[in-house]
């Protein structure tokens, strides 16, 4: 979606693009040798971590891509906000995901509250390519089961780039810039 809105992104100046992910990137880091998991075990949690994995490192390379032209692009963590997708949980997968963590639900309009800053925050002109939180950039965390920052594998510019080419790929078509 964001390769066909480029050149109307281009047209329009000036510009942000804001990607939701998650803290639950955490949960999964990109394997590039079993993308689908044919070959392994799926594991929904891992799935939905990986694929949360992937959105901040596409804002990465985005960033790194389109900077040049005016446009700048952040992911957002909204925070754990109660969404129907909720509720295809089970007793036992909310058990699994917060057994050890502390999770703070926010009501979705706190939750909008990052994608708002993303878009309008006159402190972020001039950067991109960041993972924000509560309304502030991110720090890297400070340990595996952190629960707050993000994963030093989701800034992997390497990564990013190697995901991006897969991606085209995979969609059959190229992001011309």
């Amino acid at each position: 979606m964001t390769g066909r809105l480029h050149p109307a992104l281009i047209a329009g100046g000036l510009g942000r693009v804001v990607n939701l992910s998650s803290g639950a990137h955490r949960l999964g880091n990109i394997d590039f040798e079993d993308i689908h998991f044919k070959n392994r075990e799926y594991n929904k949690f891992e799935a939905y971590g990986q694929s949360k994995t992937a959105n901040i490192l596409f804002t990465r390379e985005l960033d790194r891509r389109l900077q040049k032209q005016g446009i700048r692009s952040f992911a957002v963590h909204p925070g754990v906000i109660m969404t129907k997708l909720g509720c295809h949980m089970t007793e036992e997968d909310i058990q699994q995901l917060t057994t050890g963590r502390a999770l703070t639900m926010k009501s979705p309009e706190a939750g909008a509250a990052t994608s708002l800053y993303a878009a309008t925050a006159p402190e972020l002109e001039g950067q991109g390519g960041l993972y924000l939180e509560d309304c502030q950039i991110a720090p890297l965390a400070e340990s595996a089961d952190a629960t707050a920052g993000y994963n030093d594998y989701a800034y992997d510019m390497e990564a990013a780039a190697r995901l991006w080419d897969v991606s085209e790929n995979l969609v059959g078509e190229k992001f011309a810039i």
